[in-house]
């Protein structure tokens, strides 16, 4: 009889090892050391395991936890304050983001990667300016962080559509000194739960010279470099502007597309253009729910599939896409391709549900870690309460409904369990590490604050939302 750390005993499994969801019924899996040791008819494990903790979860379904590999937590505290408005990034956002300080900054992390843990969120792809104090509460959370420091040559003031964009190349090269020192203090801590990658913020954001130098410094230390990637007719015109040749086109003149290169979202590719970056070996990361809000359009995810490519879900930002939960992402990357393609069959419930697990984890390079349930695997899974409302009734043959359920029913609060390394993060409705009531209260009394700081250029913008709020809208 050998001890081990968790037994799992589970009438559904869905490993999501093979080409679709790899169900399995009734039994156990046998955790150790924080990995998978072994899967055991539940009838049988006794004979052969004792376990420090054992988890009886005939009512719910366990399967990998999910990958949200893009986000940007860092202004969860700005949620609903963007939307609704085009130029997105300088008329709806900056003059909140402009008004947020570090302790507002520390504040957001908590409420966006709360949000992430109590909807199966287990590994969470940070892309922020300063992301130190995101490491800090990822590491206290027990969730797995991907962590990338913002590098950008950008000189801070708003831009007008059309306007080409003025670099500073001192903040640039300071901003990739930061990025070196996280990794050096970050990146592999508690047993590599938390790793650094580099992060150009997009090709329009740096000079040439050094968005070579990010991708040479991560090549260097043998991780990737996460960046946006023709995320918009905006990079589009800066680039053309710029070099007269569109972005996907000149990175590839540039060498730049290559495994290395987690590529987000792709909003103005051509179909040719995503198929070009798959072929190249980069992985991409679809935030069907931010693009949708923010731009009206659907990223070229399924042409970057059928080029071979793995895609991964994001949940971007909360002043864009309004939440942090990869359930959402799953129905709306399903239900916009089948508006897009006018076909009811692309992109079925069983796909995303890859692309939220081993898919996403294939695109950032951890597949090998995490993302199914196999031994010698990490062991990253939740478990799905089936007796909720919205996973009712659960039907098993002739055909099972678990996966379409979970995707198109589904809204977060079913999750019920989620463990990371083999260590329970979540249960019974509580982030197991951290006092949620005192963080919620910190996001209250920033609130106020924020907005007496980003009043001023709000009003002197006066976007589409202060529009609204004139004509009572809002």
């Amino acid at each position: 009889m050998k001890t081990v750390d968790m037994i799992v005993k589970a009438k559904h499994i869905f490993t999501m090892e093979g080409e679709g969801v790899g169900y399995i019924e009734n039994m156990a899996m046998v955790i150790d050391r924080g990995r998978i040791a072994d899967f055991v008819p539940v009838d049988n494990v006794d004979e052969s395991y004792t376990a420090e903790k054992t988890l009886e979860l005939y009512n719910h379904a366990i399967l990998p936890g999910f990958i949200d590999a893009h986000t940007h937590v860092d202004i969860c505290i700005a949620r609903g304050l963007a939307q609704d408005t085009k130029n997105w990034m300088f008329y709806g956002l900056q003059p909140f983001e402009n008004a947020m300080g570090i302790d507002d900054t520390r504040a957001s992390v908590k409420l966006g990667i709360m949000e992430a843990i109590k909807s199966g969120t287990t590994t969470i792809g940070e892309f922020s300016i300063g992301v130190e104090p995101t490491c800090e509460f990822v590491e206290k959370s027990g969730i797995r962080g991907i962590m990338t420091e913002t590098v950008r040559s950008l000189k801070e003031r708003i831009y007008n559509p059309g306007e080409l964009y003025e670099f500073d190349e001192n903040r640039g090269l300071r901003s990739l000194e930061e990025n070196i020192a996280v990794y050096d203090k970050w990146n592999n801590r508690d047993n590599g739960r938390i790793k650094v990658l580099f992060g150009p913020q997009g090709a329009d954001f740096l000079s040439k010279e050094l968005l070579m130098r990010v991708r040479d410094e991560a090549k260097k230390r043998n991780t990737k470099v996460h960046m946006h990637l023709q995320q918009g007719d905006r990079e589009t015109e800066q680039i053309m502007m710029r070099y007269r040749k569109r972005p996907v086109e000149w990175l590839q003149g540039l060498g730049y597309l290559d495994d290395t290169l987690i590529a987000v979202h792709l909003t103005d590719c051509t179909e040719e253009e995503a198929a070009m970056v798959a072929k190249s070996g980069a992985g991409m990361v679809v935030c069907p729910g931010s693009i949708g809000i923010i731009d009206g359009l659907v990223c070229p995810s399924v042409a970057f599939q059928n080029a071979g490519g793995y895609v991964a879900l994001g949940s971007d930002q909360a002043p864009g896409n309004n939440c942090h939960n990869i359930f959402n992402e799953m129905k709306l990357a399903a239900l916009f391709n089948k508006i897009k393609f006018g076909n009811p069959e692309i992109v079925p419930a069983w796909k995303v549900l890859r692309m939220a697990t081993i898919e996403g984890a294939k695109a950032i390079g951890m597949g090998d870690e995490i993302g199914s349930l196999k031994c010698g695997k990490k062991a990253d899974f939740i478990a799905v309460d089936l007796n909720k409302y919205t996973m009712q009734p659960v039907y098993t043959r002739p055909m099972r409904n678990i996966v379409p359920n979970l995707v198109y029913s589904a809204r977060g609060d079913e999750v019920a369990l989620s463990v990371v390394d083999g260590k329970v993060i979540y249960e019974n409705g509580k982030i197991v590490n951290i006092d949620e009531v005192e963080c919620l209260e910190e996001i209250k009394g920033r609130v106020e604050g924020i907005s007496m700081r980003a009043e001023k250029e709000f009003n002197e913008i006066a976007g589409t939302n202060f529009v609204f709020m004139r004509e009572g809208k809002l």
